[in-house]
This record gives structure tokens, sequence and C-alpha cells, in this order.
């Protein structure tokens, strides 16, 4: 055997008990109306991949439980704490009165680059960082926007200028989790 591939035991998992009961991350998942069950379930099992501390679901969203959600989060909806807020706006205001750097994940005319680990960067991450992912229509509200911190973008070097929600998810959420300071120009 050239590559044996690893149990889970070996992986060291852990429980949902035990992923809720340690110490929160200080990242927040934020999703903006985030229609597609399937999408939220991956938010989902981005997030738990990657130890983030909570999901926040945000207006028109889906919520567990859902069997399309556990489809693709595969039972991360049940280890990772979520909060369903009413709007997207009234979560940046609860997150902000946290402590919060709210983070619009979202193309804007002064979005600062997402930049690979290591190279350049131009701003210390904070430890607590709440990250806003939009819609699969439109992206994040513009009036939501308007009220982060700043917005982040991933450069895209093809035709198209979007990704799906839950692919972006784990983009962000690996980045900060492998270097927390990987904001470029």
């Amino acid at each position: 055997m050239k590559d044996r591939k690893l149990t889970a035991a070996e992986m060291g998992r852990i429980s949902p008990e035990e992923y809720r009961s340690r110490n929160a991350s200080g990242t927040v998942v934020v999703l903006d109306n985030v229609r597609s069950a399937y999408n939220v379930g991956s938010a989902f099992r981005s997030a738990d991949a990657f130890g983030a501390g909570r999901v926040y679901l945000c207006g028109i969203c889906a919520v567990p439980p859902s069997a399309e959600i556990h489809k693709t989060a595969l039972g991360a909806e049940d280890a990772v704490p979520w909060r369903h807020f009413a709007s997207t706006l009234e979560a940046v205001e609860s997150l902000k009165a946290e402590g919060y750097t709210v983070v619009a994940v979202e193309q804007t005319e002064n979005s600062v680059k997402l930049a690979a680990a290591g190279v350049a960067p131009t701003a210390a991450a904070s430890t607590k960082n709440a990250f806003i992912f939009g819609n699969e229509v439109e992206g994040v509200g513009q009036e939501v926007v308007d009220a982060c911190d700043f917005s982040l973008e991933i450069p895209q070097h093809g035709t198209k200028h979007s990704l799906n929600v839950s692919v972006t998810v784990g983009i962000v959420l690996f980045a900060f989790s492998a270097c927390p300071s990987v904001i470029g120009n």
C-alpha cells in the first residue's frame, strides 16, 4: 500500500458535544438570506471543519432541522452552535456590540483582496471576526455592506466573477484558519 487512508479515530474526530463545549473560536459565519438549504448545510460543514465558533442564519434562510441541510452538513449542524436573526443588520449590530470585526465577503469599490497565506498582509486580522456571506442571487445586501467594517474579496481570474456561496465560505474560513493575516492588496 503506497499511502494508507487514515481512519476517523486516527484523525482525532471529536463528538458534537465536545465541539460545543470547547472554547469557541472568534470566528462567526453569517449567512445573509441564503435560501438554499444545501448551501446552508455546506456552510455548517465548513464552519465545523475550520473550527468556527458560531453560524448566524439571517432573514430568509434555511434553518435546522432540515433534511436538505443535514444531507450536506453531515451532522455539523448539531455541532456548531447557530442562531437565527430576523435580519442580517440585527446580527451585525449584535456582533459589533460584542467587539467583532464584521467583514462583508463581497466585491466592492474598496474591497480588500484575500491574499495567499503569507503574502504581504496589509491589515492584521482581529481575533474576533464575523464574515458575512451573501445569497445566491444578489450577494450581501448593500445596507449590510454599508454596516460592515470592510469588505473582503476573493480574487478571480476567469470569465465569471462569482463563486457558489458554500465554496466562498470554505475558501475564507480556510484562509483565516491557516494564516489569520491573509488580507493583501
